[in-house]
């Protein structure tokens, strides 16, 4: 089996702490999920993803740690027995010597068995303690670590609020281990070691009455998994622009769409807003592109006041029109001026 350096696989320093360890770890088996890559490559991938857990492993646990530092590839089978000088150079003790040499063994216990209990933990401790089925320690019991998503939200779905539903990949325990990591002394095949498992969750956004660009949301119990329950999801609202609303600053901006001959004498047009209807008063003469504000009536901003709705006057035609309507257009169109705007010249 080739050695590895534990510490140069997780890209962390030999003084690392557990903390740096714990993020490393995380990060780079988010990284290397055999989930998260196609399946072309999943062979590569999934080496690179146990060789990752097998490390987090060995330098999560204080003592096998303590042994990989002192003994580097040899860790795994204890010291190597060094001869006097002369006598023949290095060979290996099997525990029966080394009981034989330094005591103990006997139903009374102790000597060998407490020796490299303190020594050298789990690799010969008993069934006694509070220990994982795999025989290492259990840790204290931690929460999930919290999560990030990031979802995009229309303008017009933030203004008028409501319930918005969306999908989200989550980590959820690994049914075949139960979010230990491993059966028996091995990685569990299923989730290479991390106690976890991507799954497609729908959940239905209630649209905050104070939504803006670029806020936050913590939904509780929505990020990792954890011994003593589940993170957080931070889920981060990008505002975008739909076929009417848009954003201008810390302003919404919405096209509200009249037929020519309502601007002759001026109309009224009812306007969604936040928390109910409003009614615009077009006053004659009304241009097309025109601006009519509203105040207090678009989103909430940072200091806790609200914005202002612009509406921005867009002239149409009925959908349909008859033979005497058309014939009637035309008649307009003959004595009127050009008519230019936008990207026309």
């Amino acid at each position: 089996m080739h050695f590895q350096d534990y510490y140069t696989t997780l890209g962390v320093a030999r003084t690392a702490t557990p903390d740096d360890i714990k993020r490393a770890y995380r990060k780079l088996a988010k990284e290397w999920h055999p989930d998260r890559h196609p399946p072309n490559k999943r062979k590569g991938v999934e080496d690179k993803f146990k060789a990752i857990a097998e490390a987090n492993e060995v330098l999560s646990d204080p003592e096998k740690r303590k042994r990989f530092d002192a003994l580097g590839e040899q860790w795994r089978h204890g010291q190597d027995f060094q001869a006097p000088p002369g006598g023949g150079g290095q060979r290996h003790v099997s525990p029966e010597e080394f009981a034989r040499m330094f005591g103990g063994g006997g139903a009374a216990g102790g000597g060998f068995s407490d020796f490299f209990g303190q020594m050298f933990g789990d690799m010969f401790a008993g069934a006694g303690g509070r220990a994982r089925p795999d025989g290492r320690p259990r840790a204290a019991a931690e929460r999930g670590a919290d999560a990030e998503a990031e979802i995009e939200l229309k303008v017009g779905e933030a203004l008028l609020g409501g319930k918005r539903p969306f999908g989200l990949r989550i980590r959820v325990p690994c049914e075949t281990c139960e979010g230990e990591g491993r059966i028996g002394r091995r990685a569990c095949p299923a989730c290479g070691g991390l106690g976890s498992s991507e799954r497609e969750k729908n959940i239905e956004l209630t649209i905050p009455k104070d939504v803006r660009d670029g806020q936050v949301l913590r939904l509780r119990g929505l990020g990792e998994p954890g011994d003593s329950g589940p993170g957080d999801l931070l889920l981060t609202l990008r505002l975008v622009p739909d076929d009417t609303y848009r954003l201008r600053e810390d302003d919404v901006e919405a096209d509200v769409v009249v037929a020519p001959w309502e601007l002759l004498d001026g109309t009224k047009v009812d306007v969604a807003v936040p928390g109910g209807t409003a009614t615009a008063r077009l006053p004659a003469g009304t241009q097309q592109g025109q601006r009519l504000r509203l105040r207090g009536q678009g989103l909430a901003r940072a200091d806790g006041t609200r914005g202002d709705l612009f509406l921005v006057v867009r002239l149409g035609l009925p959908a349909v029109l008859t033979e005497r309507q058309q014939e009637l257009l035309r008649e307009l169109g003959k004595d009127a001026g050009p008519v230019r705007g936008g990207a026309a010249r």
